[in-house]
């Protein structure tokens, strides 16, 4: 008997025999036989087609993410800013107003006040942190008094509240670092990790006397940024942007910090604010040894907010989860500046 044949004429051998059957060809594998894996892949996985442009996508998708990070923060700097901004635009418009029956310098002292008063009507400062910003007032402006007999800095002008040469509405420069401080403390939810509010008390206090003493003792200055750096090792500073935590050194928020201050006096002795010896006979940028020792001084500040009632260092979980520091409800306080 020959090869099984279908009635109407079609060859009826299966589609294996006729592969089998054609020459010069190799068989198909069975259905369900295993396939050698490609090197470099793990089977069952499918390649991703046009990798290049995934990347270049997660790139974008970085880079707005970072971009708007940095404009919320941007903008959250720009609210701690507020009071000092305008004490040092008042003092600059001060200097171009025309010869008036009251002083200008007691003029800024009312606008200092002001300032201050409309700050705390409006909620932009809590009563606590007038307290603060008072005290760094007070605080300014006995320093003030012993810098300015010492010779370091002068207030040329003439003024009726001018007590030892130095003007009341001096201690306003201080006050301004105050209110930037517990703005920041408040508006990007700040929590320390590491502090040491003991040794940071009586370090700032030896930073401070130092000031004053340097004029008569050896300048100890060096030696407390030292020993800073020691107090500060291991201290995070935590704070939030937009619902993202984000983290810094201390020490390195204090450079920062001193920095910016740096420049701002730069602008508030250009604006008339105060004259070092230097400028009395024309403006010149201030000496860079003062970024150093604003960024010494500002320690002074940063114990005297971190000593509030709710600012004291406690643990911050790692994890996504909600603990402390890592709900993503917006920061206490909501105030517009």
């Amino acid at each position: 008997m020959g090869s099984t044949q279908k009635t109407d004429g079609t060859d009826a051998t299966t589609p294996g025999e006729r592969e089998a059957a054609a020459p010069g060809t190799a068989p198909r594998a069975a259905a369900g036989a295993e396939r050698t894996p490609t090197p470099g892949r793990t089977p069952g996985t499918r390649r991703t087609p046009n990798a290049p442009g995934a990347k270049r996508t997660r790139a974008r998708a970085a880079l707005a993410r970072w971009t708007g990070q940095l404009l919320r923060f941007t903008v959250l700097e720009a609210r701690c800013c507020a009071f000092a901004v305008a004490l040092v635009g008042g003092i600059a418009v001060s200097g171009m107003l025309p010869a008036l029956p009251v002083p200008r310098y007691d003029l800024l002292l009312l606008y200092g006040i002001g300032l201050t008063v409309l700050a705390w009507r409006l909620g932009w400062d809590s009563t606590r942190d007038i307290a603060v910003i008072a005290a760094c007032h007070a605080i300014g402006l006995l320093f003030e008094l012993v810098k300015v007999r010492m010779g370091s800095w002068s207030y040329p002008e003439e003024a009726w509240t001018k007590v030892g040469g130095v003007p009341l509405y001096g201690g306003f420069l201080y006050a301004a670092v105050g209110s930037y401080v517990c703005r920041a403390w408040r508006l990007f939810d700040l929590r320390l990790t590491g502090y040491r509010p003991r040794l940071m008390a009586v370090l700032a206090a030896a930073v401070y006397v130092n000031f004053f003493s340097h004029h008569w003792l050896p300048d100890a200055r060096w030696v407390l940024a030292a020993l800073l750096l020691a107090a500060t090792a291991g201290t995070w500073v935590r704070f939030r942007v937009g619902g993202e935590d984000h983290r810094m050194p201390l020490a390195l928020s204090f450079v920062l910090i001193g920095f910016f201050l740096w420049v701002a006096e730069n602008a508030a002795t250009w604006a008339g604010a105060w004259s070092y010896p230097h400028q009395l006979d024309g403006w010149e940028p201030v000496s860079v040894a003062k970024f150093g020792a604003w960024a010494l001084l500002i320690s002074v500040t940063f114990v005297l907010v971190a000593r509030g009632p709710g600012r004291a260092p406690g643990p911050v979980t790692a994890g996504p989860g909600p603990g402390p520091g890592r709900t993503l409800a917006p920061p206490p306080g909501g105030s517009p500046c």
